[in-house]
């Protein structure tokens, strides 16, 4: 048996995910030696906060994440995995060996059915379209930018709302295309997403819910998003929002179970010995998180593990609460939040149109089980600390919220 200090551990993928395990696998007094191989040029860096650096509030550096003592190899695109023989096999034709391997790959940005959204050889996008995914899309982005005339974003979930809000920053006027009913409606209520919607206009991004995006005008560089209802917004940016898809291609050839993600057990083990998978690959109990904290959990409890801090951890769930604060608009939600679904709730909202503000407080009995805050956020802690205890409310609800 290997020695342990001698003990290889593979991590693939130079996302978030894989910089916290290296990070807590040597907090945690793990040994051997942890290869993190990314196929990005950078080491891993806060992917959350690309909109900021976008605006210029952050740059490259800044948000670069700490990973321990674990080797970083940006650059280094990994194309084939042999479970068996414990192998993976780099794009520079390298065969490397490993002991334990993480596969932490990530998600890649969903591309819409839009017809135009590629160049007439099907191969890259149409000028002017985007994704911002890596810290290379963003500096494409703030290149296209300067000197934009409008741009349309589509899709209003989070990753879209802080990109409008980004690039009104930046002096482009924007508008967002939704196919949901209300902004960020996995999180937010249809009062809430209104109140949304008004802030935003506010600072000169327009929305519209409810709408598809059917096609791109332009031939050389777009000029236009036409909408399933034949309206045409003009603009020559366009950023696509439209959700992530896990990335599982090495994990499929290789014969692991896939389903949306790569499927793990509590342990965060796949069905291979060895083979274990975190963050945006992976899916725990039919379900794929596609968020950081989740993502971050996981990491944490493979890192217990794998270190032999804990060996037996185990990984159940997250109930992670969602936080956007970019540009001076600031949302928290967690929880049940859609009190239809069970008539033994009770619930308590406070709008104020003047502050642009909308809190709204789910109850069952003297328990909180769910709540929104947007444009102001006082009293979240409290909040989401008595949502994670689920401890009775000492207090009567609307002192939480004032």
């Amino acid at each position: 048996m290997r020695n342990p200090r001698d003990r290889r551990i593979a991590v693939v993928g130079g996302g978030m995910a894989a910089a916290r395990f290296a990070e807590r696998y040597t907090a945690l007094g793990g040994t051997g030696r942890v290869t993190v191989y990314g196929a990005e040029p950078r080491a891993p860096y806060n992917r959350a906060l690309l909109a900021d650096v976008l605006t210029g509030r952050y740059d490259a550096e800044s948000i670069a994440l700490p990973l321990g003592g674990a080797e970083p190899r940006p650059g280094c695109e990994v194309v084939a995995l042999d479970p068996a023989a414990r192998t993976l096999g780099l794009a520079d034709g390298t065969v490397v060996p490993w002991d334990e391997l993480v596969l932490a790959t990530g998600a890649n940005p969903v591309l819409p059915p839009i017809r135009g959204l590629r160049r007439a050889d099907g191969g890259r996008l149409t000028e002017g379209v985007h994704t911002l995914r890596t810290l290379e899309d963003c500096g494409r982005l703030a290149e296209d930018a300067v000197g934009a005339r409008r741009a349309v974003v589509i899709g209003g979930g989070v990753l879209g709302v802080s990109a409008a809000r980004a690039l009104t920053a930046l002096g482009v006027p924007t508008e967002i295309v939704h196919q949901g009913p209300y902004l960020i409606e996995r999180q937010l209520d249809a009062q809430a997403g209104e109140v949304l919607r008004g802030l935003l206009l506010e600072v000169g991004v327009e929305t519209y819910p409810g709408n598809r995006a059917r096609a791109m005008r332009g031939e050389d560089r777009v000029t236009g998003v036409v909408l399933a209802n034949g309206y045409v917004l003009d603009c020559d940016l366009v950023v696509l929002a439209c959700g992530t898809r896990p990335r599982t291609a090495l994990a499929h050839t290789a014969g692991l179970p896939v389903a949306t993600g790569v499927l793990v057990d509590d342990a965060l083990a796949t069905a291979a010995p060895g083979v274990h998978a975190i963050g945006d690959c992976a899916e725990h109990r039919s379900t794929v998180h596609g968020l950081a904290l989740p993502a971050w959990d996981q990491a944490d409890v493979l890192a217990q593990r794998l270190s032999g801090a804990e060996p037996d951890a185990r990984y159940t769930g997250s109930r992670p609460p969602a936080r956007l604060s970019t540009g001076g608009l600031e949302y928290a939600a967690f929880g049940e939040v859609d009190e239809s679904l069970d008539p033994g709730l009770d619930v308590l909202r406070l709008t104020d149109a003047t502050r642009g503000s909308y809190k709204k407080l789910v109850l069952r009995g003297d328990r909180l089980v769910g709540a929104i805050l947007l444009g102001d956020l006082a009293g979240v802690d409290a909040l989401a600390e008595a949502w994670r205890r689920d401890d009775p409310l000492v207090d009567h609800p609307l002192h939480l919220l004032t």
